[in-house]
Formats: C-alpha cells, structure tokens, sequence
C-alpha cells in the first residue's frame, strides 16, 4: 500500500511541477543556449531602438568568422568537435562592438580572438576573454581602420532596463550576479570620485554605463567563467580593480577604458589564481 502510494505521488508530482522545472532548467548554468540567447537579445533591443550594428552583413561575417575559427582549431588540436555557443557570443559579440567602414576588421578581430583561446594559455586556463583581447589588440594594430561602439540608451529607459533585467537574472541563475553588481556599484562610486577630480557633472560620469557596449561588458566579458578566478571573494576583488583601473583609462581621456582595464588587470588576476592554485595542489 505504501509503495503504491509513494508511486501514485511521484506520478502526480511531475505533472504539477512540469512548467516551473522547465523554466529552472532553461535558466540553469547547464543552458549553454542561454548566453547566446541573451546576447541576441542586446543585438535587437539595440538595433530596434538605436541602430547600434554598422550592418547585419558585417555582424554575420563576424560569427561566421568565430564559427569557422572554432571548428578548425577545435579539430586541429583537439581532434573534436566543440559546441558554438562561445564561438557564437564572440561573433556577436565582435559584430555589436566594432565600428568600421570595412568587411575585414570585423573578420579579423573574430579570428584573433578565437584564436587566443588555443594560443594564449597557461596551465590549460586562459588568461584573457577573447573578445575584449581580439578588440585591444585591433585598436593597438589597426587604429585608422577600427574603432569600438559608444553609443548610449539615450533618454529612452526601457532598452536599459529589458536588458538588465534578462542579465541580472542570467548572471544570477549561473552564480555570477555578484561580479557584475560589485563592478556596477564600483563605477557609480568611481563615476562621484571623477566629478570630484574634472568638474564634469556626476550624470555625464556615470551616463556610459547605460549603453549596450556596458551590457557586453558587465554580463559577458567580466563574468566570463574561462577567464575569472576560482573564489567569489577574488571575483569581487578583481571586479574592483578592473573599475578603479577603467577609472584611470577614462581620466587619461581613454574612451576605450573598460577595454584596456580589463585587459591589464585580468590576467594579471589569472596568474596569481593558477599560481596559488597550483602550490594548493603540490605544497612542496
């Protein structure tokens, strides 16, 4: 009796929760499809709303670009087939960000920065996101041909909040949502610290985090799980420099700061990781 009862329950229970397991499951870390749905998410709020892409064709040749990186490197050194959903993010994410009247900067800047993954490592980890080293390196070898997306929301709030919305739930559902709000927090703070110092007005300082270039930055590129270190405390730390960094690009009259910030702290932040991890694992 007790048997049929405990099966009659557990029968019942899937039925109940069906719906609300499914929405779990969608927004688990395990979704490697979440990601990739987010960040088409950014493309068309900011496309619809402010046109932020040079041209859907230049964007296509970027994730094409990333794919096909992706599928020869994977094979060449790994003798597998990899999943694209990071190759996938990369090319959007290159397609969003660049600013070119050219077809092949956009090309180029995806190929570097899949190809830093299999290139630039050390202890099997890697040492910078893809797409923010693909972008530095573009602006420090190709200035008079590239450039990087600046454009803000604007006055129109529900872009802004569409996205930050989906980001603050994804990054949360995957344990990520404390790097994100210890950077956000940081650069409003940063941003009082820098009226202080130049005199410009505090909404001027602060206004650059409302634009779809931030929302790549604060829900992608710092969060990365590749490239961010083991404990949660670190990640915070590590958040805050990368602000505090970002603040002295952006008084230098750098308006790639988030760039070059996280670029220079980053694997800095890496290596001591893998280091420390390292003597844990062999303290002799």
């Amino acid at each position: 009796m007790i048997r049929a009862e405990t099966a009659s329950a557990s029968a019942n229970a899937p039925a109940d929760s069906a719906p609300l397991a499914a929405i779990a499951r969608f927004f688990s870390i395990k979704n490697r499809y979440l990601p990739p749905l987010f960040i088409t998410t950014i493309l068309l709020v900011g496309q619809i709303s402010f046109g932020v892409l040079e041209s859907f064709s230049q964007t296509l040749l970027a994730i094409a670009t990333a794919m096909i990186f992706e599928l020869a490197l994977s094979r060449l050194v790994y003798h597998k087939w990899p999943i694209l959903a990071s190759a996938y993010i990369t090319g959007i994410s290159v397609g969003i960000l660049v600013r070119s009247p050219d077809y092949w900067p956009f090309a180029l800047t995806s190929a570097i920065a899949i190809t830093s993954k299999y290139v630039i490592r050390w202890h099997g980890r890697h040492l910078w996101n893809p797409s923010n080293f693909a972008i530095c390196a573009m602006l420090l070898i190709a200035p008079q041909y590239f450039a990087t997306l600046n454009t803000q929301w604007g006055n129109t709030l529900w872009p802004m909040l569409v996205v930050w919305a989906l980001g603050a739930l994804i990054t949360w559902r995957v344990k990520r949502l404390h790097i994100t709000a210890t950077y956000v927090v940081s650069f409003i703070v940063l941003a009082f610290v820098r009226t202080l110092i130049t005199g410009h007005p505090f909404f001027a300082e602060v206004a650059p985090i409302t634009g779809p270039m931030y929302q790549l930055f604060i829900f992608f590129m710092i969060t990365d799980p590749r490239t961010t270190v083991r404990s949660k405390t670190g990640q915070c730390i590590v958040a805050f420099l990368v602000a505090v960094t970002e603040m002295m690009f952006r008084l230098a009259q750098n308006v790639d700061a988030p760039y070059y910030a996280l670029t220079v702290v980053g694997p800095i932040a890496m290596i001591i990781d893998i280091w420390r991890s390292s003597r844990a694992k062999n303290p002799a």
